[in-house]
Formats: structure tokens, sequence, C-alpha cells
């Protein structure tokens, strides 16, 4: 056990700098804008999906994941504890942030930071879901961006009455390529797919303003 999670630690870390060598230049040619990453819909594999992406504030470890603002543009936000242990208990998450954001035409949804350098600290929420009797899809989507478009993947859960639209990624700094964030937006739905797709959207986009 301990040989295949130290196995899987090194892959990261091999591909991670090898991501970094490729992009390097791209990441370079943006060293204007101070909050430049890596996005990927995987966190210790690079995919086709893998872009740089530029963030409107710093989104990582180094600054703190509790430094992004409460109010983006016309949404606003309040902190919501995690109450349930065993998170942190299985995770070990050397960061964590969750908050309840709303807008003013009475949107709401939840953001989830999540920080680390551990593989443990992540894994796909709709294992999570799984376990718990919701029945999921999973599909890559896009939100657009003022510039360009990011990918993420695009759970749907649905357990009795509640129903769930999540869209997460995961961010990597140039300079810390195996300090991993999880930027995960939960929401109920509204209206179709598209629809609550746009809602999100509109929200991502007051954290993220570029992708290429």
């Amino acid at each position: 056990m301990q040989n295949t999670a130290l196995g899987r630690i090194i892959a990261v870390a091999v591909l991670a700098f090898a991501a970094l060598a490729v992009y390097l230049p791209q990441l370079r040619a943006d060293s204007a804008d101070t909050a430049v990453y890596l996005a990927d819909v995987d966190y210790w594999q690079a995919t086709k999906r893998r872009q740089i992406v530029t963030a409107r504030m710093p989104i990582d470890m180094t600054q703190g994941l509790d430094s992004v603002p409460l109010t983006l543009g016309n949404w606003r936000g309040e902190d919501v504890p995690q109450t349930n242990l065993e998170v942190f208990i299985l995770l070990e998450p050397e960061q964590f942030v969750q908050r309840r954001y709303r807008d003013d035409a009475g949107h709401q949804l939840w953001l989830t930071l999540i920080g680390s350098h551990k593989t443990r600290s992540f894994h796909p929420p709709d294992l999570c879901y799984d376990a718990d009797g919701w029945q999921t899809d999973l599909a890559s989507r896009e939100i657009a961006l003022s510039d360009g478009s990011v990918w993420g993947l695009w759970l749907s859960a649905v357990k009795d009455e509640a129903e769930h639209r999540v869209f997460y990624f995961y961010l990597m700094p140039p300079d810390d390529p195996t300090g991993v964030t999880l930027v995960r937006i939960t929401s109920p739905p509204y209206g179709t797919d598209e629809e609550t797709l746009a809602v999100q959207g509109d929200f991502l986009r007051q954290l993220l303003k570029r992708a290429q």
C-alpha cells in the first residue's frame, strides 16, 4: 500500500515537472499576470484538457485560499464551516475553504477550495455522491471566460427530491506544480444544464479571466 502511494506521488511529480517544461515558455509570456496557473480536469496526470488560465486574483496555497474575496462582482459570500470531520481525517487537506455565494437575482452556489501537495487529498466528487446513494452522471463541459473557455468536469447528481450540479477542475501554480488546488462549484439546477452552467459561469468569470 505504501509502495503504491509512493509510486503515485513520484508519478505526480514527474508528470507535473514534464508539463511545466512544456508550458513554461507560454507561462513566461504571461509573466505580466501575477496569477497564472495550469488547469486540468485531473490532478495527477496531464489530459488533453490541460490549459493555461489567468485568474483575477491568486487562488493558491501561497497566498492562502481564504484570501479569495467574499464579494465577487454581484456575488456575496459567507464562510460555511465543514461540520463533517471525516473530510479532514480522510483527505488531510493543507487548506480548505467552503463558502456559499448569492447573487442579486437570488441564485446561490457553494464554492469549495481544497489545497494540498498530497494525492490523498483529492478524489472525484462523484465517488462521495455514489457512496451516499446519489445517482450521478459525469461529463466534461466548458465555461466561456472573457477570453477563451475553461474546461471542467460536470457532475449531475440526483437523490430523491434533491439535485446538485457540480463543475470542478484543478489548478497548479507554475512555480509549485505539485501544489494542487481543487476548485469546485456546486449549485441546484437552474432550468436546463445550459442555463445552470450560465449561472455558474457568471460566478466563475469573477475568478478567472482568460484560458488558452
